[in-house]
């Protein structure tokens, strides 16, 4: 007879902390879980970033073990939810689920997020395809929808050589391979650095990035403290366990770039990096330097994929990746079914703004050089 699963409900930031093992251990048997489902990338978000009171996790344990998580938190705005942790800094959001346990586990979690939203909503945002999160959707016992969320772009885990081989032309190709020469030219010498060279490697590279992107829009929030120091709590402990990497590009001594890379079972992510105006200036093209280095972390290491992350920069589409659009899954009971509806409503009118505000840009830029003309 199989072990009962069961289902509880935390809401104490101590005991959060005092899973990490469980949940590291967790988190190794879901084939499907990205980085930013670690304990320690999300444990370390909510130090800086959580409101206490606001926690929910929805644990499952069969026997004593623990086989599924819903890191979740709960929020009134737009309207009550329950939200993934992590917010806008993680790139991907999903649960955990132990690949051994199969539809007991998900339906346990299922109920036990159905006990957990009462007078809530349930939105996980930025699901990728294929995420843990897709089976407690398609198990759900009442209102729910699935609609798009941001674009992530994808190249497969291959080395550097192939990766310029899948270029759509010879003459883009010859073009990518002048600019690693010219990258290897330049004499950098490239180190990963320790867990314990962390903290001052990651205060390099917002510095870097800071000045890289001085006079230029950036995201303000990558500058604020509670970043850095949520960047480096964080990453000192994933780059232990094997869940990041942290290189630095170094020029006649100087520090020049410092590149953050997440790492999951299939999956690699180039996180965030700063990079000095001087390699610009010595006709560097630093994005070609950073997937270089990333695809070390691909490339025989069974991951089968190089993650871009969000955004659609024309800069990446260069590599002929393959677009991945991330998916929200809306779970309510048929209490909180109006909730749904009104996430729903606000999700499409978002949408539509957006479209009238590129329509009009574009009608502008169109009167702007063709000096006249209606939208």
């Amino acid at each position: 007879m199989n072990p009962t699963c069961t289902a509880e409900l935390v809401t104490d930031e101590r005991t959060f902390a005092e899973l990490a093992d469980e949940w590291g251990a967790l988190y190794r048997r879901c084939a499907s879980a990205t980085p930013f489902q670690s304990h320690a990338w999300l444990h370390s978000w909510w130090l800086s970033y959580g409101r206490r009171g606001r926690l929910r996790l929805v644990l499952v344990r069969v026997g004593g073990r623990l086989v599924a998580a819903a890191p979740l938190m709960r929020v009134g705005r737009p309207v009550p939810s329950l939200v993934p942790l992590g917010g806008a800094i993680s790139d991907y959001g999903d649960v955990l689920l132990d690949d051994e346990h199969g539809e007991q586990a998900v339906a346990a979690l299922a109920e036990g997020l159905r006990a957990a939203a009462r007078t809530a909503v349930i939105d996980l945002r930025e699901v990728r395809p294929g995420g843990a999160a897709e089976r407690i959707h398609d198990h759900w016992r009442g209102p729910r929808r699935r609609v798009a969320d941001s674009v992530c772009l994808e190249l497969p885990g291959l080395p550097m050589d192939e990766l310029v081989a899948r270029l759509p032309s010879a003459k883009t190709q010859q073009r990518a391979r002048a600019k690693l020469r010219r990258v290897a030219a330049l004499g950098l010498e490239r180190r990963v650095v320790t867990a314990d060279e962390v903290d001052k490697a990651l205060r390099r590279l917002v510095e870097l990035h800071e000045l890289q992107w001085q006079g230029r829009k950036v995201t303000s929030e990558h500058l604020r403290p509670r970043f850095r120091e949520h960047l480096v709590r964080a990453v000192g402990t994933m780059v232990r366990s094997g869940d990041a990497v942290v290189t630095e590009f170094r020029l006649e001594d100087d520090v020049v770039a410092v590149d953050l890379t997440l790492l999951s079972r299939r999956l690699a992510g180039g996180y965030l990096y700063g990079a000095h105006p001087c390699l610009r200036e010595r006709r560097t093209d630093v994005a070609v330097m950073l997937l270089d280095a990333s695809t070390e972390h691909t490339h025989g290491c069974g991951r089968d994929t190089l993650s871009l992350l969000r955004g659609n920069e024309p800069y990446k589409h260069h590599w002929r990746p393959e677009t991945v659009v991330n998916q929200r899954l809306l779970l309510a009971r048929r209490r909180t079914a109006p909730l749904l509806a009104a996430v729903v409503c606000d999700v499409a009118a978002r949408r539509r703004g957006k479209e009238l505000l590129l329509h009009w840009k574009g009608w502008r830029e169109r009167k702007e050089r063709d000096g006249g003309g209606r939208p």
